[in-house]
Parts: structure tokens; C-alpha cells; sequence
């Protein structure tokens, strides 16, 4: 762990500090780093391991080997980062802070506008990479708290090694598990990204909140592909999310249909859910629009070419598909604006980058190309 561990100290001084009161500091220290809400959970988490194994051995994380590579070191934080007694748990809101009252209608409206050649990419890719803003200011709230109490032992993670991101911030009281899978807050819907400090201080858990998804279907019932196989169980090889930006090789045919003008992740189970109207703006303009990809067409996107790809994305988190899987996503959006009657242009501009493409891409603007329109039979003169 970072910092000196608690057994190097001399005379353990955290016998003498007021851990409720500290957690209290913990959270004030938090809103000045920009997160919305912090807690701290415990490290049993015994009662996640059989879903954990569940999941894995269905297949359910697809060709995400990492998943399965740690074992239940995910629901073992202390195997994880020895040393460990508490995990803080922190939430940051992503919403733009310039996200109009209608979002949710004008994010449905792009999804809609396929054949217009709209493209529509996840409203969090939008703005700077989160995983660079989280470990920042998670490294921040640490150095604000090793100057409260001393060197102490910790790491900081945020969607970078095997954590149980949504166990822990349920039960450090940020929310509950959304049938979607993600994280709910009542006061936040859904749309906030969650970073994690490890810590070798003990602190006092807090108390997980209820669920409040009652009855409620629309995640299950809005998932293009059926990724959402029940409540609260998600067949990742199906996701969106999954296929534009995890999955390395080509998409699936049965799937690439339902992908739509999605070139980019996917909101759909977010925009469904009644508790997005509680969807808070970010604090921080980090996570503002840039290069007008939330306006793109498919056809500009298109247009750009490897150094234009890395140049617009450099601090995104799109970078990390590279611009081939970019171009490969891209092509299944064009065609399927052919099939939905798009511009005549988005065919040009599919078959003039054929040759020129490698065998990934290339198989994709092919399937892409025969999503147009047929030309119709020759017709014999009758003898």
C-alpha cells in the first residue's frame, strides 16, 4: 500500500482519533474535491462470492479475461491490497454541467435520428477520460486525510483492478444495485462514475440505503440487445456498451442491427430509468462536451483519419479503443443508416475507404455496404 502502514507508526496514534468524526471530515473534504457523496464500506464481502462465480462461469464477461483472472480476489479487498480494513467509497456526478432540463428527450431524439446520420456516443465519453479525474482527486482526498492523521497505507482505484465497484458503494450507503446492474441513488439516478481509496485505517461502515426499484422493468425493457437477461444479471457478450468498446475482434452479426448509430457505448438502460430525473450536473467542467460529439454526424466521424482520431481524442477515454475498432463501430452505424434510407453519401464514403482498410474494418464496411439498397434484377427482353 502507498504510505507507510499502520504497523510502522509509533505508539499507534489512530487509537486516540475519533473515527466518526473523521468519517465526517472525509466527507466535507470530498465535495471540496469535487465528489458528490463519499462512504465507507467494510471488506467482508463473503456474501458476493457466489454471484461473482455465477456470473463467470456462465460466460457473462465474454472475452473479458481480466474479469476471471483474479478469482474472487474482487470480493476479497484485503486479498486484493493487504493491509486493507476499510474501503472509502466515492461518487462523481458526470452529467454536463451545461445538460439542459431535456436531456433525457434530446439524448432519445439523436438515437432516433439514425438515418439522418446522426452518431450518438455515451454521455460520459463526451469529456475528459474519468478515469484520469477520479484517481486525481481520490489521490487528493487521500493527501487531505494522511495530513489529518499521518502517513497511512492506501491505494486508489477507480475501474482499474479487480473491485466489486457497485458491492462496495452499496454498502457504503451511495446508492443500491439498479436492475441494470448499476449503482442508484436517489438523489443522482445513475449517471455518476465511482472511485475507491483501500485504507488501513479503521473506519466506522455506513449503513447500506434500501432498494427502491419496486416493480419497475423499463432497464430490462429498453436494452436494444437483451443484454439484461433478469434483474439485476448482465450478459456482457450482448451489451452495447461490451460490443463498441471491450470487444477487440468483429461484432457479431446477430447484434449489429440492434447497435443502431451507437459508435460509442451505450445509455439506453440510463435513459429508461425513472430515477435519471434526479440525475445531478457535474461539479466539475471535466466532464463538458468536447470536439461536438454530442452533436457528431456519422459521416464527419467517418472523415477523421488516425492522427485526427488520436489528436480529437487525446484525454478521452475513447482513446482506448484505437481508431481501428473506431472505424469498425462507425461502419455498422453507416450501414445501418443505409437501411433506415440514409444519404446516398455514407455508401460512397464506405466503398472509397474499403481498400484501404484492414481486414477488421473492412469485413464491417462490407456488411455495411449490403445494408443498401439492392439494385434490381436485370430484366431479359421476353423472346
Amino acid at each position: 500500500m502507498r504510505n507507510a502502514p499502520l504497523a510502522a507508526r509509533s505508539g499507534g496514534q489512530l487509537a486516540d482519533i475519533d473515527a466518526v468524526g473523521l468519517r465526517e471530515r472525509l466527507r466535507a473534504w470530498a465535495h471540496e474535491c469535487g465528489f458528490s457523496q463519499i462512504g465507507v464500506a467494510g471488506i467482508d464481502l463473503a456474501t458476493a462470492e457466489a454471484g461473482l462465480l455465477s456470473w463467470l462461469s456462465t460466460g457473462f464477461h465474454g472475452s473479458m479475461a481480466y474479469m476471471a483472472r483474479h478469482g474472487l480476489k474482487r470480493a476479497r479487498p484485503a486479498e486484493l491490497v493487504p493491509g486493507t480494513v476499510s474501503v472509502i467509497t466515492a461518487r462523481m456526478d458526470y452529467l454536463p454541467q451545461g445538460a439542459p432540463a431535456d436531456w433525457v428527450a434530446r439524448e432519445r431524439s439523436r438515437l432516433a435520428g439514425g438515418a439522418a446520420g446522426e452518431a450518438v456516443v455515451s454521455v460520459y465519453a463526451r469529456g475528459r477520460d474519468y478515469h484520469k479525474v477520479l484517481r486525481q482527486r481520490l489521490q487528493q482526498l487521500a493527501d487531505r486525510l494522511a495530513a489529518e492523521v499521518g502517513p497511512f497505507g492506501h491505494r486508489v482505484f477507480t475501474d482499474s483492478a479487480p473491485v466489486l465497484e457497485v458491492e462496495l458503494a452499496t454498502r457504503a450507503g451511495l446508492g443500491w444495485r439498479g436492475k441494470h446492474t448499476l449503482a442508484l441513488a436517489r438523489a443522482g439516478g445513475s449517471m455518476f462514475f465511482l472511485g475507491e481509496i483501500f485504507v488501513d485505517i479503521a473506519l466506522p461502515p455506513d449503513e447500506p440505503v434500501s432498494d427502491h426499484c419496486g416493480v419497475c422493468t423499463a432497464c430490462l425493457d429498453a436494452c436494444p440487445t437483451g443484454a439484461i437477461v433478469a434483474p439485476y444479471r448482465l450478459d456482457a457478450r450482448r451489451c452495447i456498451s461490451y460490443l463498441t468498446i471491450e470487444l477487440q475482434g468483429a461484432i457479431p452479426l446477430e447484434w449489429r442491427a440492434a447497435i443502431g448509430n451507437r459508435i460509442y457505448g451505450c445509455d439506453d438502460c440510463q435513459l429508461a430509468c425513472p430515477w435519471n430525473k434526479y440525475a445531478q450536473r457535474s461539479a466539475l467542467p471535466d466532464f463538458d462536451e468536447r470536439h461536438g460529439l454530442g452533436s457528431a454526424t456519422l459521416l464527419a466521424l467517418w472523415a477523421w483519419d488516425e492522427a485526427e482520431f488520436q489528436r480529437r481524442t487525446e484525454g478521452s477515454a475513447i482513446r482506448r479503443i484505437g481508431h481501428a475498432r473506431w472505424r469498425r463501430n462507425l461502419a455498422v452505424a453507416l450501414g445501418n443508416a443505409l437501411r433506415a434510407g440514409g444519404d446516398a453519401g455514407i455508401a460512397r464514403a464506405l466503398a472509397s475507404a474499403r481498400d484501404a482498410a484492414d481486414l477488421l474494418v473492412r469485413e464491417h464496411i462490407d456488411w455495411a455496404l449490403a445494408q443498401g439498397p439492392k439494385s434490381a434484377p436485370e430484366q431479359r427482353p421476353a423472346r
